[in-house]
């Protein structure tokens, strides 16, 4: 819902001292923006994240919480500190259930749900909404809007998420491998998929035979840290949703001077 404000907020804010004393002189066309966007210096692109973070703080609809990461057995006990930021779960629900409803779904489009379809494959979170199958039927789509909506003829063309790829391995301080998969016969289109590492592995004091002991152990140390858990599927292989994503708990050993048990939490994608 609020990241359309990205393409103004780019081409309004973040360049605005550039042209502030000659105004009447503003050219380029959206791709140049755009791609002028991605290439901001590290400076800049901290001011547009904290006006932004800072102004859906303000309303509520965004908070800073530990990472994840943080709940994991090794940055646990190195006392090691990760934030990330959590969107108001009502609202983050319902907005992705209106990007599905609308680009899954024969009809109309708006062109805010265009943006956002741009926006999701340029950040490399297809694959975080849409099943391998749906992806199919979203490409379709795409192309369709394509050839009859000059929004999307202007701005599906363009590709601007290998600077946003950079800036996620740097800001991770991980080694990522990002894989590209392209879908489409009208255009190419890609979705880069981020292979997520961040596999957390939390240990707990209950025997893998007792699973649902276990699932309470893992429970009880995602709330120490902020974290909003719902249990959608108990068993041996719990689902969980921590804050708004989606999770299974696997058994898992950790073997170190002494074995470890625990649950190595896994990103749930769509089948």
């Amino acid at each position: 819902m609020y990241l359309t404000n990205l393409i103004p907020c780019f081409t309004g804010k973040l360049f605005s001292n550039h042209y502030s004393t000659k105004k009447s002189s503003v050219t380029g066309d959206l791709k140049w923006w755009l791609k002028g966007a991605s290439t901001l210096p590290q400076k800049k692109l901290l001011k547009f994240e904290h006006a932004i973070s800072d102004s859906l703080k303000a309303i509520d609809l965004l908070e800073e919480i530990p990472n994840l990461l943080g709940c994991d057995l090794y940055y646990d006990s190195a006392g090691v500190a990760i934030k990330e930021y959590r969107s108001d779960i009502e609202t983050y629900s319902r907005t992705t259930e209106n990007i599905r409803a609308e680009i899954l779904e024969d009809g109309s489009v708006t062109e805010e749900i265009i943006c956002m379809i741009w926006l999701l494959r340029e950040s490399g979170c297809m694959h975080d909404f849409f099943s391998r199958n749906e992806l199919e039927k979203v490409n379709t789509r795409m192309n369709e809007l394509y050839q009859s909506v000059l929004l999307a003829k202007v701005l599906f063309p363009i590709q601007i998420h290998h600077g946003i790829e950079i800036a996620i391995k740097q800001f991770l301080h991980m080694k990522k491998r990002f894989v590209k998969t392209a879908v489409g016969s009208t255009i190419n289109f890609f979705f880069p998929m981020l292979e997520r590492s961040q596999a957390v592995f939390i240990e707990t004091e209950a025997w893998f035979s007792n699973s649902n002991k276990r699932l309470n152990d893992v429970i009880s140390r995602l709330e120490s840290y902020g974290h909003k858990v719902k249990v959608l599927e108990k068993g041996p292989i719990s689902t969980i949703k921590i804050d708004n994503l989606v999770y299974e708990a696997v058994p898992h050993v950790v073997y170190m001077r002494v074995p470890i048990q625990g649950v190595r939490l896994l990103p749930k994608r769509p089948i």
